[in-house]
């Protein structure tokens, strides 16, 4: 397989025990390479910024710099990785902020190996990962007002693509299913986020889902 298939991830995770374990799972896989590690948040900024992986896998709590801090100075530097929370704690008040941090989804530190697997190439596809009821714990804490007019500034095309979003569909997904260049898909995405004053795309489909866009 090509080089430039293959996925680049970066480990950050506070134990040593965990790392090895992602990186057993992952080293098996033809087409993702561990690229490098680091044990809290802080250094997983710094080795983010240093090797500009595809895929962050993100532990919550840390020492220093947790995981949420981190997502949000990832942001702050707009790097471009895709970060996946791998976690082990399952409460809503943990996973949610993450979220709305900025994370494109978790996955739970007993996931099976090929699930992770799979999570680390749909995240890198654009996909976002949302389990029922973190999305709905979501949806709740935006509530019901602010925001409910901006979607009458959207084009029929726009609201095309915003409902794709909705679906998980990447852009290249989009591209196809629209029959338009990624390069056309991508200038609508900022349309829309700009127009919808919203950060990333895990926004823009937790905002079609409340709003009734697409499925």
């Amino acid at each position: 397989m090509s080089d430039h298939r293959v996925i680049r991830v970066l480990l950050v995770d506070d134990h040593q025990v965990v790392r090895r374990g992602l990186r057993t799972f992952l080293e098996v896989q033809d087409d993702i390479e561990v690229v490098g590690e680091a044990a809290d948040g802080a250094e997983g900024v710094a080795r983010a910024e240093e090797l500009r992986p595809d895929v962050v896998l993100m532990d919550v709590k840390m020492p220093g710099t947790d995981g949420i801090e981190a997502l949000r100075k990832l942001r702050e530097l707009a790097n471009p990785a895709r970060v996946l929370i791998v976690t082990s704690f399952t409460e809503q008040r943990t996973v949610v902020p993450a979220l709305r941090a900025g994370a494109a989804g978790y996955v739970y530190k007993d996931v099976d190996p090929d699930a992770l697997a799979g999570a680390i190439r749909s995240v890198h596809a654009g996909h976002v990962l949302l389990q029922p009821e973190v999305a709905g714990a979501l949806l709740a804490q935006e509530g019901s007002g602010g925001g409910q007019g901006r979607g009458n500034g959207l084009t029929e095309r726009e609201r095309e693509v915003l409902a794709l979003i909705a679906d998980g569909r990447s852009n290249r997904e989009i591209a196809r299913a629209l029959v338009l260049s990624e390069k056309t898909v991508k200038t609508h995405v900022s349309n829309i986020l700009m127009k919808l004053d919203l950060s990333d795309r895990t926004q823009a489909a937790l905002w079609a889902v409340r709003h009734g866009i697409g499925d």
